[in-house]
């Protein structure tokens, strides 16, 4: 547990530094927390973080010396963070820095989250410059427009290059077909049929033609969402969102989203589908992954990231996977890369427990600084990258490091490994010197390919995998953001009815889907009608007023 523990109040928005030094070990401190002496603050994150090595890498170790800071870091194994979490708003006792995602409502609850507002207007000026005309989008709610976190799950002004999720086929089984087209589940399916006829065992192992990861919140990853990334909806989370009205709504109560459902259906009883898919482990499935014999998935990259780079290490590059926007049929688009505009929610806060607000807000500052962007994301000069002709490029030994022994090249060098811990900007922006804040932009992501990767890519005309998808420009932008990233408010029905839903529909998605073809209807209609028995028609209606205020909110007319 953390040492701190404090009584519990409430906050009222825009806490005065007078009131901010009543939580630390006041004013006098406050007024002199701008220097460098050696500081440790506690940290939780909501997200595992496997390659974490307590800042004994070389860009960790960068910045304590840069600014004094040393972060004694906890990080969630399972659950997101949940149990952990409530225990500490129950308890009052919190780490100095927080980024708890959704469940951060409960800490507002509590009293726990620090209004940044003041900080930032007095001691951020790198946060202030990087959200710019953005900073409505940090407020709370149009009821509490405290600001209590730095979003860092999206990088401000973010152009994405490359796609990293979608349904995916390994290099070599594309090229011992003739790389055929991949556009629809139809395609996809005969895809993995014809190589499993052709190849029914893998290093004398059974073939596995797809799998997917249904353990615990990453159902939602590989079985559920793809159900409306499939059929031409936006990711919102749970809920679909119309675009004219703002109403809310389950998406599995779309029509078309059944037949998606369908599909998996079909693909198990044809043993298509991994049979241990809603009984597996990740680290089962990743497993799986590693060993070479899984010809398909239906994933985002960093799910599966760490299986890919255990197939590099073995020599095994033509055994990872290739990207494609499969949907139900040709009439849909994958809006993957649909503009949700800058999409605050996420982030890092600063606890009524920290000994030094003023000190952790400028550490944060300097996260977000184009010194601190540039280590986080490009590392340490003349180790990590050289400057030629006024711009950087990673030297090709390091990048080959990077490319085929990732983990271990994020454990040690530690690049990458601080970005979600405060604000940043998204790929494509340009610092000062007309170099990318970021690594990940065309020229060097297509270096960063592996050969096979792009022989797969040359053999579709196409340089990136995002070239495969519908472009951003094909939809418009949508004005709530991203609804996935929505807090409610804790202790209301809300939360009891969601959970319930969420419970149904992860018992129940299995269920319809494992079921024989006959008996699929019976079971995805009683799921429906199970749901709106709990109350999710109540439950829409609530999330549904949370989509129109956040558009209100963010229209600047709260």
């Amino acid at each position: 547990m953390f040492s701190r523990k404090i009584a519990q109040f409430t906050l009222i928005p825009l806490l005065s530094l007078s009131l901010l030094a009543g939580c630390g070990s006041g004013e006098e401190q406050l007024a002199s927390s701008s220097g460098t002496d050696p500081i440790t603050f506690t940290f939780f994150g909501a997200d595992s973080s496997p390659q974490w090595n307590h800042m004994k890498d070389e860009i960790g170790q960068e910045i304590i010396k840069r600014t004094g800071v040393t972060l004694d870091a906890e990080f969630a194994i399972s659950d997101g963070g949940k149990d952990r979490i409530s225990l500490m708003a129950a308890s009052g006792d919190y780490p100095d820095l927080v980024s708890a995602k959704a469940e951060v409502a409960k800490l507002v609850d509590a009293g726990a989250m620090l209004d940044l507002t003041d900080l930032i207007n007095e001691h951020a000026p790198n946060l202030k410059k990087l959200y710019g005309p953005y900073m409505d989008r940090l407020k709370y709610s149009l009821e509490d427009p405290s600001i209590y976190v730095i979003p860092s799950y999206a990088g401000v002004d973010q152009t994405y290059f490359d796609a990293t999720g979608g349904f995916e086929i390994q290099h070599r089984v594309l090229k011992e077909l003739g790389y055929p087209e991949v556009r629809t589940l139809e395609d996809f399916e005969n895809v993995l049929r014809a190589y499993k006829e052709k190849h029914p065992t893998i290093d004398g192992q059974p073939t596995i033609p797809l799998t997917l990861d249904a353990d615990d919140w990453r159902i939602m990853i590989t079985v559920t969402n793809p159900a409306f990334q499939a059929t031409g909806a936006p990711d919102d989370g749970e809920y679909y969102i119309d675009p004219q009205t703002h109403e809310a709504k389950l998406h599995y109560k779309r029509p078309e989203e059944k037949e998606y459902f369908r599909w998996l259906n079909k693909m198990y009883n044809e043993g298509l589908l991994d049979k241990e898919s809603f009984v597996q482990k990740s680290d089962q499935y990743k497993s799986k992954i590693a060993s070479g014999r899984v010809l398909g998935l239906i994933d985002q990259e960093w799910g599966y990231q760490d299986a890919e780079n255990a197939l590099k290490t073995a020599g095994k590059a033509d055994a990872t996977y290739a990207h494609f926007p499969v949907t139900l049929s040709e009439e849909y688009k994958d809006r993957t890369f649909q503009n949700a505009g800058f999409t605050s929610g996420y982030g890092v806060g600063i606890t009524t427990s920290c000994k030094d607000p003023v000190r952790a807000i400028k550490f944060l500052d300097f996260l977000a600084s184009e010194e601190g962007q540039v280590l986080l994301n490009w590392g340490i000069e003349g180790k990590h990258y050289e400057v030629k002709d006024g711009k950087r490029v990673i030297p090709e030994d390091v990048l080959n490091e990077k490319t085929n022994n990732a983990t271990s090249f994020q454990k040690n060098t530690g690049i990458d490994l601080y970005t979600l811990m405060s604000g940043h900007y998204g790929d494509g922006v340009k610092d000062s010197t007309g170099n990318y804040y970021t690594t990940k932009f065309p020229e060097q992501i297509v270096a960063s390919y592996s050969e096979p990767e792009k022989e797969t890519l040359k053999a579709y005309g196409v340089e990136t995998w995002k070239e495969l998808f519908p472009d951003k420009e094909e939809f418009p932008v949508k004005p709530w953001g991203a609804a996935y990233n929505l807090t409610v408010e804790t202790g209301s029905n809300y939360h009891v009815t969601f959970e319930k839903t969420q419970d149904i529909i992860r018992k129940r998605i299995p269920e319809a889907i494992l079921s024989p073809p006959e008996s699929f209807d019976a079971a995805y209609d009683g799921m429906l009608q199970e749901l709106d028995a709990a109350g999710a028609v109540k439950m829409e209606q609530e999330y549904t007023q949370l989509i129109k205020d956040r558009v209100q909110l963010w229209s600047g007319q709260s």
